[in-house]
């Protein structure tokens, strides 16, 4: 059994103008038999009317009703016949690192940092297209929170889980982020091309820096960084078990605990790794000098994705449609 998919249902509204345009149709045969019985007496119709005919009337408005109905479907777009094609995807693999410490809460950038870099990341996603992305998240450790994959909705859940009750209350290490990257690639050693951009204030207390930027370069991991916050910095808000502002972070004098924005490790991450450190920007500039960068790097196999399509059947209609016309007139 033929199963038919309308794709374009929302047409469905020149339904009224079918049945009017058929009305017209049948109407006029009609009309025009009765005026022929009315005035004609059987005796005379074949002298005074040689080429009238009702049952050439009919067949006539038989063609042109056709032809309107099919017009009509040809509008709503019909399509059967669904199989089953293989499509060789290629693109880039990157994984973006999210800072989820607790300086990511200053609001030196409005409304947080946090929200900015959150903002940030789903213009980057976007504007890289047909490429896999995947989120890390870190602070004093790091873990996949989503790995690479090119479906940008599943993405963005993920990134909207991540809000302040879900902050860390430790400190920030880069190294973590940066080796849970090259773990995660490693698993792909016929990639030629590994992407880490990391969206940080750049605050860090990593033990191992220096080693894991050894190892991202040995393993050939570009690193773009984006610096969310300002030099100036702003205090770290504190909230409760319910998401409400408690106060600020103060250290163990009493003193209020400044943020500020450290591009100089940012930076240096950046371009020891072949990659690039990124200003942060009012508008999406930076994003866009981002998602550049990492455009010039070379497409690879993706593997193939099996998808379903359906074979559309307007022509079949379209042609049924002239048929009919093209009868109609001749007659």
């Amino acid at each position: 059994m033929i199963s038919i998919v309308w794709q374009s249902p929302e047409n469905s509204w020149f339904a009224p103008l079918l049945f009017l345009a058929l009305f017209f149709i049948w109407k006029r045969v009609f009309r025009a038999r009765a005026a022929v019985l009315r005035l004609l007496v059987p005796a005379h119709r074949a002298a005074l009317l040689p080429l009238f005919s009702h049952k050439k009337n009919i067949i006539k408005a038989v063609l042109l009703s056709l032809g309107c109905v099919s017009l009509f479907l040809v509008v709503l777009r019909p399509a059967w016949n669904e199989k089953e094609e293989v499509a060789q995807q290629r693109g880039r693999d990157l994984f973006i690192a999210l800072d989820v410490s607790r300086s990511m809460l200053a609001q030196d950038c409005l409304p947080d940092r946090l929200s900015v870099a959150k903002q940030k990341i789903k213009h980057l996603v976007q504007a890289l297209e047909s490429d896999r992305v995947g989120l890390i998240l870190f602070a004093g450790s790091a873990f996949v929170s989503c790995p690479l994959t090119t479906d940008k909705a599943a993405f963005s859940l993920f990134l909207d889980s991540v809000d302040v009750l879900t902050i860390s209350s430790g400190t920030t290490a880069l190294d973590q982020a940066v080796g849970v990257a090259l773990d995660a690639f490693s698993s792909m050693p016929e990639h030629k091309n590994k992407v880490l951009v990391i969206c940080t204030d750049g605050e860090d207390f990593s033990s191992n820096l220096s080693r894991t930027k050894a190892r991202a370069q040995q393993q050939g991991l570009h690193i773009f960084t984006l610096g969310v916050g300002t030099a100036q910095g702003a205090p770290i808000p504190l909230f409760d078990a319910q998401g409400k502002p408690a106060g600020h972070q103060r250290d163990k004098k009493g003193a209020v605990v400044m943020s500020r924005l450290n591009e100089g490790i940012l930076r240096n991450l950046a371009v020891d790794s072949g990659g690039e450190y990124i200003s942060l920007t009012a508008d999406d500039a930076d994003i866009t000098l981002i998602a550049q960068r990492v455009q010039h790097y070379e497409k690879e196999k993706l593997g193939d994705k099996k998808y379903a399509s359906i074979e559309e059947q307007y022509p079949f209609f379209l042609l049924v449609s002239f048929i009919c016309f093209a009868l109609e007139w001749v007659l």
